[in-house]
């Protein structure tokens, strides 16, 4: 299949359904009390009978008015207060419910918390901070408290959380090792849930490429729920990924059977018949959800990006030909003609389809491709005047397009030019942050640490609490391991973490500088936190070499592991063993 057809994840398609069917974690995470209300909320909240001092029954009365009068906030505030005097769980609970109908997001988590803490074995509160957790990206926090609800014999939702861990790129190594430790524990398979955590495993670990483990979790799966239709979409989605379209369209058909409304089966069974080469019936299954759905832009752009990403642009241009005749066309859908015409050759009206792309997320895409194809036709005065007039046409792309431009010439050996177009441009614009720091970069990439400092700096003189700048300043300076000022990196790094406290780059910077002050404890957390939120392959060797330099050279040896199997090229890795061989995973030494 031709690379010019992988133009986004394939997981347009799938969100447009992802309200409709029966796996999301926000409809689970909803059992309960917090499924349905009646029109007055506390009518149905557990009574408060007895244990009663003056104080506490004012408190209580106080609470029990607001909610009458609908002031859910004060009411939820009472309630909770009351149950950090009196540890009862119905308190909790109440003020709970009081918090839900208030909007209060953050009354909410901390009475849920209260809650939690006074009855550990109930489902509600431990699925209500679960989602809290997802909602602020702490991907593993979220999945332990799911698996604690699982553990106590309750639902967690462990498959609809992976599936949203992949659709949002999580950090899934963590993820993984927290699960993998989970069903290691005795006893877990006897719940009835544990189904539901065997295909969370499964779906993470094929994403990590551990295909045979995830194949293994299935089986099992299998053996519990064979009727679950979940079972049967992550089946068939292994299959697709395997190159087995033959088993994943059984799959499919299997999990169409049991969940006959369930559109995802339907898109598995496209792309299925569109490998086997069957694309008549893969049209007629796309005819099909067309007809359902009747005049919807975002699924016909969808499916017809499903055909390009098989490789068939003949189907995705019949789809996306209505659209054009419509006055409010999609950005993306021209995005997609352009994409398709230029696979006919048309260049010239692929670019006229590029061009019709309006700001938005398929902007710099569409002048990206449109670019690279007039390079490839060999018409580089031409790529390169196309970009020029889009900058005076698009302003507020201005920095990204001449970006863009440099980025090209340097794929073409023409670094040159790329560094005297960007001198111009900030002859023009000397206060252009973005190229500035591009300048910068590449710079240093020539070893010429003064240049890329002296426009750092001048970054920071316009914007002193720049991140950006701060950080690769001052991670510049520690990694170079000039003794007498990383004093100042850490300083900068420090500023940097004032202004983005999880950005996992600052957070690597931080350990690092540590590191070279010669204090490997204390880089330890840091380093750890950063490769939490982004497992990637220069913060993994920073880790590794830390935890050796604390005589921790086993755990060092399965961080480089990790990277190893997830990654095809790992230089960073490849660099660390240069230094320190010892720590190749296949050493016996420690």
């Amino acid at each position: 299949m031709p690379s010019r057809w992988t133009l986004f994840p394939l997981v347009a398609v799938a969100v447009f359904f992802s309200g409709c069917q029966t796996f999301t974690s926000q409809e689970k995470s909803q059992e309960g009390i917090l499924e349905t209300f009646p029109s007055d909320p506390m009518r149905s909240a557990p009574p408060i009978t007895q244990g009663l001092d003056a104080a506490g029954l004012s408190i209580l009365l106080g609470a029990e008015l607001a909610g009458q009068r609908g002031d859910y906030s004060t009411a939820g505030r009472g309630y909770l207060d009351a149950a950090q005097r009196y540890p009862t769980p119905m308190l909790a609970e109440r003020a709970t419910l009081a918090a839900r109908f208030a909007n209060d997001p953050a009354l909410l988590e901390e009475a849920a918390t209260r809650w939690r803490e006074l009855a550990p074995q109930s489902d509600a509160p431990a699925r209500l901070l679960a989602d809290f957790s997802l909602q602020r990206g702490n991907w593993q926090e979220s999945l332990e408290q799911r698996l604690n609800v699982a553990g106590n014999g309750g639902y967690g939702n462990v498959a609809s959380f992976a599936e949203t861990a992949l659709a949002e790129n999580a950090p899934l190594a963590p993820l993984v090792a927290q699960l993998r430790a989970y069903l290691a524990n005795p006893g877990v398979d006897a719940f009835e849930s544990h189904s539901d955590v065997l295909l969370g495993t499964a779906l993470l670990e094929a994403a990590i490429g551990d295909t045979q483990s995830a194949m293994r979790r299935l089986d099992q799966a299998a053996t519990l729920t064979p009727e679950e239709p979940s079972l049967w979409l992550t089946r068939a989605n292994l299959a697709l990924q395997n190159q087995d379209p033959a088993t994943a369209r059984r799959a499919a058909k299997r999990g169409l059977e049991l969940s006959p409304d369930d559109a995802r089966f339907i898109l598995l069974l496209t792309q299925a018949e569109a490998r086997l080469g069957n694309i008549a019936a893969a049209e007629a299954y796309t005819d099909g959800l067309l007809e359902q759905h009747a005049g919807s832009q975002s699924l016909r752009m969808a499916l017809a990006q499903l055909y390009l990403e098989e490789g068939y642009p003949e189907p995705a241009g019949r789809l996306l030909q209505p659209l054009v005749a419509e006055q409010d066309t999609p950005p993306l859908a021209y995005y997609l003609l352009g994409a398709i015409t230029q696979h006919e050759d048309d260049v010239d009206n692929a670019l006229l389809y590029y061009r019709q792309v309006e700001p938005g997320e398929e902007f710099m895409p569409a002048r990206i491709a449109a670019a690279r194809m007039l390079i490839e036709n060999d018409r580089l005065l031409d790529a390169r005047a196309f970009l020029r007039i889009e900058r005076m046409r698009f302003e507020e792309y201005f920095s990204e397009l001449v970006m863009l431009e440099a980025s090209l010439l340097d794929e073409l050996d023409m670094s040159a030019s790329a560094d005297a177009l960007l001198d111009r441009e900030l002859g023009r614009t000397p206060d252009d942050t973005q190229l500035l720091y591009m300048r910068a970069m590449r710079a240093w990439e020539d070893g010429d640490l003064a240049a890329m400092e002296r426009d750092l700096r001048r970054i920071l003189k316009n914007d002193p609490d720049n991140a950006m700048a701060l950080n690769a300043l001052g991670y510049t300076l520690a990694d170079l391991g000039l003794t007498d000022r990383l004093e100042e990196a850490r300083e900068l790094i420090e500023r940097a973490y004032q202004q983005e406290p999880d950005n996992p780059a600052v957070l690597d910077s931080l350990g690092w500088v540590h590191y070279r002050q010669g204090d490997p404890q204390q880089a330890l957390p840091w380093l750890e936190r950063a490769y939490a939120l982004m497992p990637d392959q220069e913060i993994a060797a920073h880790l590794a070499e830390v935890l050796h330099a604390l005589g921790r050279t086993s755990e060092a040896r399965q961080v480089i592991q990790e990277v190893m199997q997830r990654f095809s090229d790992y230089p960073q890795i490849e660099k660390l063993l240069e230094r320190h061989p010892q720590l190749t995973p296949a050493a016996s030494t420690s």
